[in-house]
Order: C-alpha cells, then sequence, then structure tokens
C-alpha cells in the first residue's frame, strides 16, 4: 500500500469533525440528580475526622460528605502566599528541612506526622480550606498560556489533549507543536488539556518539586489539568503514584473509589481505563475548590469532572512510583544469589537427576513424597540466602536509580553567590577576565543540598553519582555521576555527613594537601558544593 503524507493539520480537522459531542456536553445544564456514596468496608472503623461543609455546587448535584474511613479537614484555612513560603524556605540552612516545611505547608492544616501515621498509602484525606488563594503562584491558566507562546511545547510530548463521552475516552491531538491557537481551539470544543511536565517550563514548579524530593526521597513529578465547565476528560483509572490534587482554579467533581481488591492495594503499575461497572465501592464524593487539596494513595480508583459553571485547572503532584519494599528486593535478590553460589556449596550441589518427574504444574497434584522433599529444600535455600544479602549494596542502587529520577536543584541566591554559578568569570573587552578562583586551606565548603549526591560503587571503582546536571526533562540526559579516587573516598564520606555544616578545605580526612585541594577544586567546578562566603577571582 502506498504511503501518502497527511498533514497535521488535517488530522486536526478531521478529529474536530469527527467529535463534536464534547462542545454540546459543555453547554447542557445538568440535571440535579443524587448521587448515593457507598458505605466503606472494613476500612470504615478508622475514625473520620471532620465535619465536611458542602458548597453551593455540591449541593447542586447532591453530592453527600465523604464516608467514614476518609480523614477529612474542613475549615477556613489562612497562610502565607507561596511566594513568601519560598522566601523563607531559601533563609532556611538545611535542604532537609526545607522539605520538612514545604510539606507542611502543602497539606496545612494536617500534621505531616499524622499524616503519615494514619493516611500515607491507607485512605483518602481531603482538605477543604475555603480560601481561593491558599495555591495562588504555583501555577495558572495565564502561565499556561504564556508557555505556549514562548516555549517549544509538543503534542504527545509535553501535552495531551482529551476527552470522555458516553463511557468512552479519546485522544485528539495531532502532532508537532501545540501552538496556542490550536490548542485553544480544542478546549473550546470540550477537550481537556494535560501539560505532563508543567515543571520543565515553570520555574516555580520546578523548584517546588526539587524540594519536595527531599521529603519523599523518590522522585516527586507533577501533571497540569485544565478541563472546560461541563466536561470530563479522562475515564475511571487508579495510577501508580501518591497522588496530591492541588485544585488551583474553578471547580471540579471527584469520585474515589476502593481499590477492587487485595492484589489492586499499592499496585506496581497504572490500571487502563475502567468503565463504570468495573469500578469498585465508593468512597468519596466532593467538589473540590480553589485552594483545596484531595490525596489519595496508589491503587484507588478515581474520576473527576467539571460542574456546568466552572472550568478546573489543578496539579497533581506525585511521589513514590517504584518505591516499594519489593522494588528494592528485586535489586537485592538476585546479587544475593551470586554471592551464595560463590561462597556456600550448597547452593552449587546439583539438583536431582529425576526432579522433572514429580515437579512441575504437570506434576502438581502427583502424592509422591519427593514433592515435599524438594520443596523443603528451595524453602531452606531461600532461608540461607537471607545470609549473603547486600542490604546496603541494594539501597545504594536504588538511591542511584533516584538521583538518576531527580530533578535539579533550583538554587537560592545565596547558593548561587556562593557556589561555581555566581563566578565572576566573564568575557570583557576581548578577553577572559577573572576566570579563576583559589580555594584556600582555611575556605569553608559543605554539600549545596543535603541530597545532591551519594556514593556509590559499580564494582570496580567508587562513583559519586549527582543530580546537579539533570534535566528538568525526565531522563534526557543520562545518569550524572564521575569516579571518586581511593585517596578521596574518606573526605567525600566526611563532606556528606556533615551536612548542613561548613567544614574547612584542610580538615578533610586526605592524606596530603593537595589531595584535599583537589576534592575540594573538583566539588565546586562541578557545582556540588557551597562556600560559607562567595570567592573572589584570584
Amino acid at each position: 500500500m502506498e504511503n501518502t503524507h497527511v498533514s497535521a493539520f488535517s488530522i486536526y480537522e478531521r478529529v474536530l469533525q469527527q467529535t463534536p459531542q464534547p462542545i454540546e456536553v459543555a453547554k447542557k445544564k445538568k440535571r440535579k440528580t443524587h448521587v448515593q456514596v457507598s458505605k466503606s468496608n472494613n476500612k470504615a472503623k478508622r475514625k473520620h475526622t471532620g465535619t465536611p461543609v458542602l458548597t453551593d455546587a455540591q449541593k447542586m448535584v447532591g453530592i453527600e460528605k465523604p464516608v467514614r474511613g476518609v480523614k477529612e479537614v474542613s475549615k477556613v484555612v489562612k497562610g502565607p502566599s507561596l511566594d513568601t513560603v519560598l522566601t523563607g524556605l531559601a533563609k532556611i540552612n538545611n535542604s532537609r528541612e526545607r522539605a520538612s516545611k514545604l510539606f507542611e505547608w502543602l497539606i496545612h492544616p494536617i500534621p505531616p506526622k499524622i499524616f503519615f501515621r494514619e493516611t500515607w498509602e491507607k485512605k483518602p484525606t481531603l482538605i477543604k480550606r475555603q480560601n481561593p488563594e491558599y495555591y495562588n503562584g504555583l501555577f495558572s491558566t495565564a502561565e499556561f498560556d504564556r508557555i505556549l507562546r514562548d516555549d517549544e511545547v509538543q503534542f504527545g510530548v509535553n501535552l495531551d489533549v482529551t476527552s470522555y463521552i458516553n463511557g468512552k475516552r479519546e485522544t485528539h491531538h495531532p502532532p508537532g507543536r501545540a501552538l496556542p491557537f490550536t490548542v485553544w481551539d480544542f478546549y473550546k470544543r470540550g477537550c481537556s488539556l494535560r501539560m505532563l511536565n508543567p515543571q520543565a517550563f515553570s520555574s516555580t514548579v520546578w523548584n517546588v518539586l526539587s524540594i519536595l524530593q527531599e521529603q519523599f526521597n523518590s522522585m516527586v513529578g507533577a501533571n497540569m489539568y485544565l478541563t472546560p465547565a461541563g466536561t470530563q476528560g479522562f475515564a475511571p483509572h487508579y495510577d501508580d503514584i501518591e497522588a496530591f490534587l492541588v485544585q488551583l482554579e474553578g471547580k471540579k467533581h471527584w469520585r474515589v473509589y476502593n481499590p477492587r481488591s487485595d492484589n489492586e492495594v499499592l499496585p506496581l503499575v497504572s490500571s487502563r481505563n475502567f468503565c463504570q461497572s468495573e469500578i469498585g465501592e465508593k468512597v468519596l464524593d466532593v467538589v473540590l475548590e480553589a485552594g483545596d487539596l484531595l490525596y489519595f494513595p496508589r491503587g484507588f480508583i478515581h474520576q473527576g469532572n467539571c460542574l456546568p459553571d466552572a472550568h478546573s485547572l489543578h496539579i497533581t503532584i506525585s511521589s513514590y512510583q517504584r518505591n516499594s519494599w519489593g522494588d528494592l528486593l528485586q535489586k537485592l535478590v538476585p546479587v544475593a544469589l551470586e554471592m551464595a553460589m560463590e561462597e556456600d556449596v550448597e547452593f552449587r550441589r546439583g539438583l536431582p537427576t529425576d526432579y522433572l518427574t514429580y515437579m512441575g504444574v504437570q506434576n502438581s497434584d502427583k502424592a509422591d513424597p519427593r514433592r515435599s522433599e524438594f520443596t523443603a529444600r528451595v524453602k531452606d535455600l531461600m532461608r540461607r540466602l537471607a545470609d549473603f544479602a547486600p542490604v546496603d549494596a541494594a539501597v545504594d542502587q536504588k538511591a542511584k536509580d533516584f538521583l538518576y529520577d531527580c530533578l535539579p536543584p533550583l538554587l537560592t541566591p545565596e547558593e548561587k553567590a556562593s557556589s561555581v554559578h555566581g563566578a565572576l568569570a566573564r568575557w570583557e573587552n576581548g578577553e577572559a577576565k577573572d576566570a579563576s578562583i583559589h580555594l584556600k586551606g582555611h575556605t569553608k565548603i559543605r554539600l549545596i543540598r543535603d541530597g545532591i549526591a551519594r556514593l556509590t560503587s559499580d564494582g570496580d571503582s567508587i562513583l559519586l553519582c549527582h543530580t546537579t546536571d539533570n534535566s528538568r526533562v525526565y531522563h534526557k540526559e543520562e545518569p550524572k555521576n564521575f569516579e571518586i579516587r581511593d585517596e578521596h573516598t574518606d573526605a567525600m564520606e566526611f563532606l556528606i555527613h556533615s551536612y548542613p555544616k561548613f567544614v574547612s578545605v584542610g580538615s578533610l580526612p586526605c592524606d596530603s594537601f593537595d589531595n584535599k585541594m583537589s576534592l575540594a577544586k573538583v566539588l565546586f567546578e562541578r557545582g556540588l558544593v557551597q562556600t560559607s562566603e562567595p570567592l573572589l577571582p584570584s
């Protein structure tokens, strides 16, 4: 069959001709209906906190309060603006403490200790603040419009265009750059817009996520969702991440359902799109308004639709993807087995010559005593395997993956001024000026952030993995690391453990002063350390 070229505009035009329904749905007025909220299962024994306040929009569609087992806080919550919060965080000396304070602001007024003890990975949490300005400054439709005009946003890479009508989800975007004319026309026709990585275009979102990743010790990502009034963009589904839905503008009606079975509690991968008849027990039916927050663990099915009288803009902040005990064991067990086979002859002994005659699925119904003996032998070897488990090495491999996933840090003015990023090197009057800075023995240094680097091993050498050169686009660059010489490993550990204190270059535990200076120099030049005071050109 001969290939023929079809322009992006032709695809776009055809899609719009085939999907007129979203426009009609957006204009229709919803009838008043009563939405029945089911009681939760055994999880309902947990205490219900707070008394929900129903808004006019909730009463209009008959939305009831959350059932028992869903934590809700509903009160007028005042708080500092995000700009004020970030300005204050920049003055905190410890990046771990910054992350803790920012997370505390994100879920305020719920104390983080209570959140992690009572709801994390267990049940949804709803915070209704009655303060539409609480999250102002994080992101907006105006910021999204600016990004479309100024940046290279690509359909399918950075932006999805979707609709969900009559139980069917469709994707509508053509290939190529997402220009404002095309994007806003899709939106006007009732399509939802999902920006997959707003942190690549918004410095504020980047800053927030790069700080929060130290709270979770796991990658923190974000998606932005802009939905027209009276429409729904996505089918019911569950995700493989812990989700924090931050409502920024307008309002959105959310329904959240329990996992359908124990096998779908804290799942490893996201689900397919579900039909309404397939989803489980509803535990939450609520309208989020600007300033509200909804958290639910991975595995909780959810769907959101806009009410007829308002659009919705929200950002989903996500974390803890593939960060389970099982994921750690996937790295641990193969190495433990390799070590066991090298060091313990019992793992190297041959299998019974006739084991295929009584083991395997086809022999599983046989009443053969050799089956019990074989299974007992396997279990004994599994117990012995634990003695060979290199737990620290496996954790380092998880940490290596985490550092590769991380966003680079957005430096504060003070961090810039006292690091290589604040160096005065420049081209002036036909020559390079101030291109050299000399560290001295009394110069005090520290890592620029607590979680920015980690010593790992590839078996033959010691590597320092770090995040300073990572891209704001997930895995756009190769993992960043460099080899640490043997004479520098103790000093590198000393620097890591000293954070947030500044230590003098002369105090680094190296065999010679030259080694101390060479390590300090390479760390400074790679942007991994800052000095206690800005350095002047030599």
